[in-house]
């Protein structure tokens, strides 16, 4: 079924246009940037940060394809300084031609800080239209005066369900639609982790191999790999973020990296976990023990900088820290309850001697009436509201 020379199903299947683009519709659509982008018709620098497989280049070419403009693609991977000067070479023949040129940079994130110098100049006169692609947070590899320069589109991870819808239109595409069973369908989109262009890929590759029916059996041949029991959007996604957390709330060390190390084997994002640690760190241990928050809170960094899976180390050391951290409630307690007195008295006034005396008249009538500023300084008065005055909040307060 694939020649030679044929090209691949997932560049055959590649959209054309802003409509056919599956699975993102926070940037996609009436109202949406890319869409409005499109209909101003002027053209924008843009930094798209997603994961792989999710359709950045694709709107990339969609994109130049609008604006009738020059598409070159370099990948930072391989390209050099050299390759940029060429690129700049190329937009100036471009703009004689009264054609603009549309740079388009896969994984800039890769380019160092001269590389990405080296082509600011030209997309600061126009000269190119600049796109790049990462998968890393752009805020920390793409140079700042680039990043000014440019919108940062956030591309989303693909659904179970548009990955499904992908395969089917691709499936119909290539009159297999009747041979390839449901289960295949959904075990393919369970494979991809969200990726449309590796399962495109295996849906080829199981295609060429098929006897008859395209079924799970021939796909888990043509795919050479098994699904980690755990979707990042069903339940065993908010079961084992609920055992990790609890385990570390019980001090079980072992139970908390076991349940850590599933869910970085599965694919979830690290910075997801190191985002309940930090909120765990507040939670749960609270006062007894104020580094934790901090430690947290590093690890949160640490992440993003650093990426998998080497964060997986990063993530198991601060798993372990909070696990054997003794634990306090009374941060948490007191902020709920707090939460929720202030909800029943949000109509109370803040008492006359606490406000704010910005003029003479003001202190005439008694705002501020007492204050100091003093270390340590205290006036023996009601700080709450008299009507809520004798309210008890941390370390009286359970939810």
């Amino acid at each position: 079924m694939c020649g030679m020379n044929r090209v691949p199903l997932a560049e055959r299947m590649r959209p054309q246009s802003l409509d056919e683009v599956v699975g993102q519709d926070e940037i996609i659509g009436e109202g949406k940037i890319l869409t409005e982008i499109l209909k101003k018709g002027e053209p924008v620098n843009l930094i798209f940060w997603g994961p792989p497989g999710t359709g950045k280049t694709t709107m990339a070419k969609i994109l130049a394809k609008e604006y009738k403009a020059d598409f070159v693609e370099i990948s930072a991977v391989t390209s050099g300084k050299k390759d940029i000067e060429q690129v700049v070479e190329r937009a100036k023949v471009n703009w004689n031609l009264k054609t603009r040129t549309v740079l388009f940079v896969d994984e800039i994130h890769r380019f160092n800080k001269a590389q990405q110098d080296a082509f600011l100049p030209h997309v600061e006169s126009g000269l190119i239209i600049l796109i790049g692609a990462t998968t890393e947070n752009p805020s920390f590899e793409v140079i700042s005066p680039l990043l000014s320069r440019s919108r940062v589109v956030v591309v989303s991870p693909l659904s179970k369900d548009a990955i499904k819808k992908v395969i089917k239109r691709a499936a119909k595409v290539e009159g297999v639609e009747k041979k390839l069973t449901k289960d295949a369908v959904d075990y393919l989109a369970e494979l991809s982790g969200g990726d449309a262009r590796s399962a495109l890929g295996d849906l080829e590759l199981a295609m060429s191999l098929a006897k008859g029916k395209i079924d799970v059996e021939t796909v888990k041949i043509a795919a050479g790999k098994k699904v980690p029991g755990y979707d990042k959007k069903g339940d065993a996604h908010y079961d084992n973020i609920s055992a990790f957390i609890k385990s570390m709330r019980g001090s079980d060390v072992d139970a908390a990296l076991y349940y850590l190390a599933r869910m970085v084997e599965a694919g979830e994002d690290p910075k997801f976990i190191a985002r309940r640690m930090v909120i765990f760190a507040s939670e749960d241990i609270g006062l007894a023990g104020n580094g934790a928050l901090s430690l947290a809170t590093a690890c949160f960094q640490a992440v993003e900088r650093v990426g998998m899976p080497e964060s997986g180390l990063i993530l198991a050391h601060t798993c372990i820290a909070l696990s054997k951290s003794k634990k306090s409630r009374d941060c948490a307690d007191a902020w709920y309850a707090a939460q929720d007195l202030a909800k029943k008295s949000m109509g109370l006034p803040v008492p006359t001697w606490l406000r704010n005396a910005p003029t003479k008249l003001m202190k005439e009538l008694g705002f501020g009436e007492g204050q100091k500023w003093e270390s340590g300084f205290h006036l023996d008065k009601n700080y709450l509201p008299d009507e809520i005055k004798d309210s008890k909040i941390f370390g009286n307060a359970k939810k």
